[in-house]
């Protein structure tokens, strides 16, 4: 919500009227001086306009044309959750809202797919460590990117409500943490098991190929040009190249002709290198799993963190498994920090609709873990 102020005013003065944090005023607008001049449009989180009859206070009044009178009021604590066929396009929509509501989120494009679909990466918080958290690298398990954006609305929506989760102050977790989230990795492949064959003439004639002619596009795991984008990192990839079938492009599988040949997973590397993350968690589905190990370059914590996340998700910690390339790996064989695969579910992908609530519930607390731990 935007107001114009009427007068001079600081931003401790802004927190205590609307009962929110000054840090998080701070992080929704630009640098701010001590003293905001009156007429300044300042922009305050998680507040929304609705007309009533009463007059505007002398503090401010609405940076929109209203008639009459109204007033501001703080966003409900009970957001709603995204169960359904998660496309790319509710995951664009869903930003939008959720930054003009949230406006100490930001957001930028680190990539585009083949498609030239912006892949979005969303930071949160102010503190020194850094957490990278991403979901759909493969197409059909698209449930991934809407349970991760529900508990991200969750936090931004726990913290203008100054709430507490698992024990832990939210404002806590936020100036410890700068959490990184990549949403959705594979938009294109997203909308191929969601909404069916490319209006691209050449892509569509591909993707038809190498599905074997059919429209049925609900066990699709690769982009939108038949490479699996988590078969494609520098982690013993000739491994996976030399062992994985299929030997093409492929719905699942092909690790490419080369390693990060693909550009959603070159954006992916690169956001990895800029910014050198502290903790990695990749949310896939399925099988209630959480592997956390990778040829024994792990660190110890990663022990411990994982020890925590199965006690709150009930998902078996598994350390090893004969596996490379995946992003994961290549994050542990670099770097050398605690990076975690959560299989959320049971089943088999697509996961139906009807385990949504199931999912959400059981990893919600892998997800403030990875905050607070």
């Amino acid at each position: 919500m935007k107001i114009k102020v009427r007068k001079h005013v600081r931003i401790s003065d802004l927190a205590a009227h609307f009962q929110i944090d000054a840090v998080l005023i701070e992080q929704s607008n630009p640098p701010l001086p001590e003293w905001i001049p009156s007429s300044s449009i300042i922009d305050i989180p998680g507040y929304e306009w609705v007309t009533a009859d009463e007059p505007f206070p002398d503090l401010y009044e609405p940076d929109i044309p209203m008639t009459g009178k109204g007033k501001a009021m703080k966003v409900s604590d009970d957001i709603s959750l995204r169960k359904t066929e998660y496309t790319s396009s509710c995951f664009y929509r869903d930003i939008e809202k959720m930054v003009l509501k949230y406006p100490f989120i930001r957001t930028r494009i680190i990539g585009n797919t083949i498609r030239k679909k912006p892949i979005i990466e969303i930071t949160i918080g102010t503190g020194a460590r850094t957490v990278h958290m991403n979901a759909s690298f493969h197409a059909n398990e698209w449930i991934t990117s809407a349970v991760l954006m529900d508990w991200l609305e969750q936090y931004a929506n726990d913290l203008v409500h100054g709430k507490k989760r698992y024990g832990h102050p939210s404002l806590q977790l936020y100036t410890h943490n700068s959490l990184s989230i990549v949403p959705m990795v594979n938009p294109d492949g997203v909308d191929l098991v969601l909404e069916g064959l490319p209006e691209e003439d050449n892509l569509r004639k591909l993707v038809l190929q190498l599905n074997q002619q059919s429209q049925d596009f609900s066990q699709w795991k690769a982009n939108i040009r038949g490479v699996d984008l988590n078969n494609q990192y520098p982690a013993y990839w000739e491994i996976e190249k030399e062992r994985k079938i299929p030997k093409s492009p492929a719905s699942r599988d092909y690790p490419g002709d080369k390693p990060l040949s693909e550009p959603e997973s070159i954006a992916m590397a690169a956001l990895s290198q800029e910014k050198e993350f502290d903790r990695l968690l990749c949310f896939h589905t399925q099988g209630e799993e959480i592997y956390w190990g990778y040829l024994n370059k792990e660190p110890e914590e990663s022990a411990l963190i994982v020890k925590e996340f199965s006690i709150l998700s009930g998902y078996a910690a598994v350390r090893n498994i004969d596996s490379h390339a995946g992003y994961r790996d290549w994050f542990i064989h670099e770097r050398g920090r605690p990076g975690y695969t959560i299989e959320l579910g049971l089943g088999e992908n697509p996961l139906p609709l009807d385990q949504y609530n199931d999912i959400r519930q059981k990893g919600e607390g892998i997800f403030w873990a990875a905050l607070y731990m």
